[in-house]
């Protein structure tokens, strides 16, 4: 079956509420790095803005940034650390219209066919919740994606523990179903762990039986990885042949791997400054179109919080950015969703089993 995205419904700017409203109001940035008194914060969705009598779009939006207004009359959307003395930041905090901003939430929405009984059993995700609907629908988006898009992975480090995970994923990779990666040190870690000496954290990530000083390991990996240099480096000194990091570097698909405090080593080309990891990830999410976030809940929320719910194509084109969080936990999943990401697909499961099933629908195993 084709893949088709629900028709994005921009909203009826002849209405009168929207004719009336007035343009936006804004204030130069005085400092540096901080933002006006009164500024708007922006969201997931699509926000509009009057500016000089017409409503625009502000094309690529996340949460929690500032929209300032070029020379050319067009928007960015602005970290407000990332604000310049003279950038003009809208200001405003209300969004349906009586200060020129309009958030637009339901674009992808059939008009009049929401639903009118407001009393709904099941409101949550859960273990007992159904989603073979979801992996189908996940299935037809990945075939499509593939040719047309952009899918973005940001994983934790439990595939690594699991010769099955490693080996999907690997397929998943290789087949073209990946177009960025963004991680942190123990995953790459554990990967080259189980690349090399078939185990992640010193357990054999088949039998799951740990190994004779198999402690040592992983920090045995980083030794040689740090050694080589890189790690496309120590793939090549050690004849790496497998894994998730082999396959990234072998098919030369961009990856961001962040630091956090607790790491051991760590690998060359984890970034250990917060902010310079934040504005990488962003450079890939940016570019993505789908993004599938795997047991990693620091990693899924710094995503989803600089996620929009939308994409604007180069004809002008709106349509649907798709991001998916896979946990085992449930806390994860409703944390992302409580955080405002509320277009995510959430299905709790663990991700060794949500890979191969992915893998098998995909006809990789």
């Amino acid at each position: 079956m084709a893949f088709t995205f629900p028709t994005y419904h921009a909203p009826d700017f002849s209405q009168a509420k929207f004719s009336a409203a007035p343009d936006a109001a804004w204030r130069f940035a005085e400092t540096d790095g901080v933002a006006p008194e009164g500024f708007h914060s922006t969201s997931m969705y699509p926000e509009y803005f009057k500016i000089d009598g017409k409503w625009r779009l502000a094309e690529e939006s996340r949460m929690d940034a500032s929209v300032v207004i070029r020379n050319d009359g067009s928007l960015s959307v602005i970290e407000n650390r990332n604000l310049k003395a003279g950038d003009r930041v809208i200001l405003g905090r209300t969004e349906n219209g009586e200060e020129g901003i309009y958030m637009h939430c339901c674009g992808f929405e059939e008009p009049g066919k929401a639903l009118t009984d407001q009393f709904v059993f099941r409101q949550g995700r859960s273990r007992e919740t159904s989603y073979a609907r979801d992996y189908d629908s996940l299935i037809e988006l990945l075939r499509y994606e593939k040719e047309h898009g952009n899918i973005l992975w940001v994983m934790g480090p439990a595939f690594a523990f699991d010769e099955d995970a490693r080996r999907a994923m690997q397929a998943v990779i290789e087949n073209g179903y990946a177009h960025g990666l963004l991680a942190g040190n123990a995953l790459a870690t554990h990967d080259l762990e189980g690349a090399l000496l078939h185990t992640a954290l010193g357990q054999d990530i088949y039998t799951q039986k740990s190994q004779p000083n198999g402690h040592y390991n992983h920090l045995d990996i980083i030794n040689r990885v740090r050694k080589s240099g890189s790690i496309p480096r120590f793939i090549e000194d050690y004849r790496i042949d497998n894994g998730i990091l082999y396959s990234v570097v072998k098919k030369g698909i961009p990856f961001v791997l962040n630091g956090s405090i607790r790491d051991d080593g760590p690998l060359p080309e984890v970034i250990g400054d917060a902010y310079c990891g934040q504005k990488a990830m962003r450079g890939l999410v940016k570019k993505a179109t789908t993004i599938i976030c795997l047991a990693t809940m620091l990693h899924t929320i710094a995503a989803g919080n600089m996620t929009p719910s939308f994409r604007v194509l180069p004809d002008g084109t709106v349509r649907p950015l798709y991001l998916y969080c896979v946990d085992a936990d449930e806390f994860v999943v409703n944390k992302l969703l409580d955080r405002g990401s509320l277009s995510a697909t959430t299905i709790v499961t663990n991700v060794q089993d949500f890979i191969t099933i992915v893998a098998k629908g995909l006809r990789l195993a």
